[in-house]
């Protein structure tokens, strides 16, 4: 069997924060899902997006990714990948894969 060494890649991420929020919106285009942009929305205590007639305290993104849409939640680093895709990522998992460069 053969052993495979995942490529250096570096990437662009936004961690979502209230503090970065601004920034993060910037980056990647907030708009409409049916444009094919991260939309805001309000998030259940199953942590599952709720209808728009629904609201809570907990507010996230509704981000199209290559894999479909995807939830990303505060504190979750948004990443453009190679292709220019989307993706959210949980703090812990991002930072054992990235470093600053």
């Amino acid at each position: 069997m053969a052993k495979y060494r995942k490529k250096p890649v570096v990437i662009d991420a936004v961690q979502l924060r209230w503090d970065t929020w601004d920034e993060m919106c910037v980056f990647i285009g907030v708009g409409k899902l049916e444009d094919g942009k991260p939309q805001g929305c309000y998030i259940g205590s199953d942590g599952e997006p709720l209808p728009d007639n629904q609201t809570s305290e907990v507010i996230g993104l509704l981000i199209p990714t290559l894999e479909g849409v995807m939830v990303a939640r505060e504190d979750d680093f948004i990443i453009r990948g190679v292709q220019c895709e989307f993706y959210p990522c949980k703090p812990d998992i991002f930072e054992q894969t990235y470093e600053e460069a």
